[in-house]
């Protein structure tokens, strides 16, 4: 296999974890492949349990067809943070993934805000997400859609009693602040956490849940290793946000569900705990949050 081909080849599958957990957070829509081939290969290396984010319309009515059809999976609903500015006011630099839209104003965001909240009644969608702030991607004019929606979130997750899911990337302060206006849902995970060792003990002193996906093994991520480590174990999540951040020694590589096992095992050598220990305390905490 020359060097390109290998770059873009699936990993090879990691040893089994003797104790199943879930994958918190992935998204099956954007990965090659069938449900079906996801499923039978995290299964074979004790992933058992999938929950499947959606981060706009489409991929929300998605998430929640695919978790019924699938006793295995679970969804979350959501306009991601980057979603919210693109429906007020469109989408001039194609990010997105619905394509060339003209704006829709408050108007339109406030309809598919409905929409969301009709899902996320649905029996087999566990979560309200992925959902919060991001600074990096959509600039200061978008910042008010992204607060507006992510109010309007943590209402709904509310309103069904159900997790919130949040992606916050550089907006730690106004995510815990928006979180504190509203007053938090009884659950609240926080998907690819990106804050600190000092962050994570505030998350951990609000019950927060804190999930860790496959950067957390990066050599530039030391921060994430020591919110790791001081985080509570009853409150540790595993991820992957697959295809995306996939785990050293395969960074670069796509990224599914049954290289769960790979950020795990990095998580218990920062904890100094057993495998086995760290694997049944997660199971049981993706279980807890997702009320599965």
């Amino acid at each position: 296999m020359s060097p390109k081909n290998e770059k873009s080849a699936a990993p090879p599958a990691p040893e089994p974890l003797r104790v199943p957990v879930a994958d918190s957070h992935t998204h099956l829509d954007m990965q090659e492949g069938t449900v079906e081939e996801a499923l039978a290969k995290a299964a074979s290396v004790g992933v058992t349990t999938l929950i499947q984010v959606g981060c706009d319309l489409k991929g929300s009515q998605w998430a929640a067809d695919t978790a019924a059809e699938h006793p295995n999976v679970w969804a979350t609903v959501a306009l991601h943070p980057n979603e919210a500015p693109r429906i007020v006011h469109g989408d001039p630099d194609g990010w997105s993934r619905q394509g060339t839209r003209t704006p829709g104003g408050d108007k339109a965001l406030q309809d598919a805000l409905d929409r969301i909240a009709a899902l996320a009644a649905l029996p087999q969608v566990r979560g309200v997400g992925e959902t919060g702030l991001d600074y990096f991607r959509t600039g200061p004019e978008g910042v008010e859609a992204q607060q507006f929606s992510f109010r309007r979130h943590i209402d709904i997750a509310k309103g069904v009693g159900k997790a919130l899911v949040i992606h916050d990337r550089e907006a730690h302060d106004d995510v815990l602040r928006i979180l504190d206006e509203e007053g938090a849902p009884d659950t609240v995970v926080f998907h690819c956490y990106s804050g600190d060792a000092a962050m994570a003990r505030i998350c951990a002193d609000k019950g927060y849940y804190l999930s860790f996906a496959g950067n957390v093994t990066y050599k530039s991520a030391q921060d994430l290793r020591d919110a790791v480590a001081v985080a509570p174990l009853d409150r540790l999540l595993v991820e992957t946000d697959a295809p995306f951040l996939t785990p050293v020694p395969y960074r670069g590589r796509p990224n599914a569900p049954y290289l769960i096992p790979v950020t795990l095992r990095a998580m218990a050598a920062v904890k100094q705990l057993p495998e086995d220990e760290l694997a049944a305390a997660i199971g049981a905490n993706t279980a807890r949050a997702f009320g599965y």
